[in-house]
């Protein structure tokens, strides 16, 4: 379709999907849970660092966790950080009116826990090097973030599956650190990411019943070309490696725990709606699914062979 073709899509399903926008509000609203960032802080563990209030300069001594979980730490809060820049983008790819409106307002105030309780864990806890994280920070909302599929639907595809690439990630970080504290305090987190999933899988799910073939193309762009948001955060491929070794986001997690639960509850292989760019599109993920299926194999064997060369020293 054309630029023109794409936008008169998008005004017809915006006003078409206002009600199940107003519906899937209501729905989340019932089932989430007000929670307090400060109450997952150990503020008791405080004290002053070096600088102007003259505390205790931190030390690299001071790194709790291993090179991966401090890496998953990092990345994760650096991507919360950039929220200004996500709201921007999905109030242009959705509007700031009506139920849309209030969906992106929502979910803004939400997402806006998700930094703070992070930056104030680690801060108090002198878990990482407060001078580099604010660097880190200061660099990665700089660049700012620009939507990696533009449009309402590409807008939605990349949020169903990245809300929960997100819960999947922040769930494992947790685990990775080996800290009561921060395992409860990131599936705090990983609740909230949870719930956001549901509503963008489940608002695309009803943009599917109204334009199949559209959908299907978008959720194929997203599909081949997925990146987490903080993909330009500095340092992050070297950081993935870490993670993914880890095991607290792999291939395999992305194909088994992302990619195919969202793909099965929109019945993506089971529909009879499509046309032949729908049907297309639906292929060429079909394709990317078995040659994902392969690499994310690959990777699991070299890291199994390499964990059985570290264990024989």
């Amino acid at each position: 379709m054309s630029t023109r073709d794409d936008d008169v899509l998008a005004t017809r399903l915006l006003t078409e999907l206002e009600p199940v926008v107003a519906g899937e509000i209501d729905r989340h609203i019932s089932m989430a849970r007000d929670w307090y960032p400060h109450e997952y802080v150990p503020w008791s563990e405080g004290r002053n660092f070096g600088g102007v209030l003259e505390g205790e300069p931190w030390e690299p001594s001071e790194l709790r966790f291993t090179d991966a979980a401090n890496a998953a730490l990092i990345v994760n809060l650096l991507t919360e950080d950039n929220l200004p820049s996500y709201h921007f983008e999905i109030a242009n790819q959705f509007t700031r009116e009506g139920a849309w409106g209030e969906w992106v307002h929502r979910w803004t105030a939400e997402e806006g826990r998700h930094a703070q309780v992070i930056r104030d864990y680690l801060t108090v806890t002198r878990s990482v090097d407060p001078n580099e994280l604010e660097d880190l920070r200061m660099a990665h909302m700089q660049t700012g973030f620009t939507a990696l599929h533009p449009g309402m639907l590409g807008g939605l595809a990349y949020v169903s599956f990245q809300e929960l690439a997100t819960r999947v990630s922040h769930r494992n970080t947790g685990k990775s650190t080996g800290d009561p504290v921060a395992e409860q305090m990131f599936q705090r987190i990983a609740l909230d990411e949870n719930l956001h999933m549901i509503f963008y899988r489940n608002m695309l799910g009803a943009a599917f019943e109204l334009a199949p073939d559209e959908v299907m193309g978008a959720v194929r762009d997203v599909v081949l070309d997925f990146k987490m948001p903080g993909h330009d955060i500095p340092g992050f491929q070297r950081k993935a490696v870490q993670i993914a070794v880890a095991g607290i986001y792999d291939l395999r997690q992305h194909k088994d725990e992302v990619l195919m639960p969202v793909l099965r509850h929109w019945k993506v292989f089971e529909r009879t709606d499509l046309g032949p760019e729908g049907e297309k599109a639906r292929q060429q993920v079909a394709e990317f699914l078995d040659d994902l299926e392969v690499t994310a194999s690959r990777f699991e064997e070299k890291r199994d062979a390499l964990k059985a060369r570290l264990a024989a020293r």
